[in-house]
């Protein structure tokens, strides 16, 4: 990761796409984003992009912009992902599901610098720095004829391969640590830390969702544990189960009510009586349950 790192680092600052390789989850978007926050183009947008999520219709119209009137409901004129990032970088995640037809659209842009809107027949200049990233094996895809070779050829001039985050068992407690601090930032509460016991689990545990299982895990522990630390009570059943915990079901069972409840009460800005409209109960037996579930609740809310 090291080596990684300081590849990253060399290239950030030149105008060469990059096609990032690995895992589901695996982080790719993180290291995709700390290119561009170490390149010229920092003070530009990062336009993320998730080829995978949106129908080709609609796709080519947020990919490349429209022009009103272009179909039935374009009433204004749009940018599109691609001029969004102008001077900056433009993300493409799960590149592999593009379909060939916007590929070819694709490889006119980064050959041309320049994008035509759908509905439109005037070309509009941009300045864009490619990253790309793929789960799946390209090279196979463009033998099979479901990729483009040569916009193959454009994505791949620098590739960089991030291991799964099994493979990386320096990064996990200061990854764990960076969201556990992003939960305490988001609800303005204080950060917790990890106990010994579940530093340890933590890094023998195989992590199959890679990075992005780690996250929910720490998201998971933030809301369940009561107190400043994170201990293995805290963590989600699985995890426990793979530490050897053995977990009674009552206690399981608390955990799962504790992390309702405490979901349900940031969900609605900590207002007790909508959250007890939320979950189908009434305040006073949400106030009993935050009680003895020792559930915190901010003191201006108490």
């Amino acid at each position: 990761m090291s080596e990684l790192k300081q590849t990253a680092l060399d290239l950030a600052p030149r105008r060469s796409t990059v096609m990032i390789l690995g895992e589901t989850g695996s982080g790719k978007e993180m290291l995709a984003r700390f290119i561009h926050g170490n390149s010229p183009r920092a003070q530009k947008p990062f336009i993320p992009v998730d080829c995978s999520s949106l129908s080709d219709t609609l796709f080519e119209s947020e990919l490349f912009g429209h022009v009103k009137g272009a179909f039935t409901g374009a009433t204004r004129d749009s940018l599109g992902f691609i001029r969004a990032a102008d001077g900056g970088t433009l993300f493409l995640d799960e590149i592999g599901e593009l379909s060939l037809h916007l590929q070819a659209k694709l490889l006119r842009v980064l050959q041309e610098k320049c994008v035509v809107p759908v509905g439109d027949f005037r070309a509009r200049p941009v300045d864009i720095r490619v990253v790309s990233a793929t789960n799946k094996q390209l090279d196979n895809m463009v033998r099979e004829g479901a990729f483009r070779q040569d916009l193959f050829f454009r994505l791949n001039v620098v590739v960089l391969k991030l291991p799964p985050l099994r493979e990386r068992q320096a990064d996990i407690i200061p990854l764990a640590e960076h969201f556990l601090k992003t939960q305490a930032d988001l609800y303005g509460e204080s950060v917790k830390h990890l106990a010994p016991q579940t530093i340890t689990l933590l890094q023998e545990y195989g992590w199959p969702g890679n990075v992005r299982e780690l996250a929910n895990v720490m998201e998971h522990a933030h809301v369940i544990a009561a107190g400043s630390e994170v201990t293995l009570a805290d963590l989600p059943p699985r995890l426990q189960a793979a530490g050897g915990l053995d977990t009674p079901e009552d206690l399981s069972l608390q955990d799962i009510e504790r992390c309702t409840i405490a979901k349900a009460l940031k969900k609605m800005n900590f207002n007790k009586a909508a959250a007890a409209r939320l979950l189908g109960i009434n305040i006073q037996r949400l106030n009993r349950r935050i009680v003895r579930l020792n559930i915190r609740v901010p003191e201006h809310q108490q």
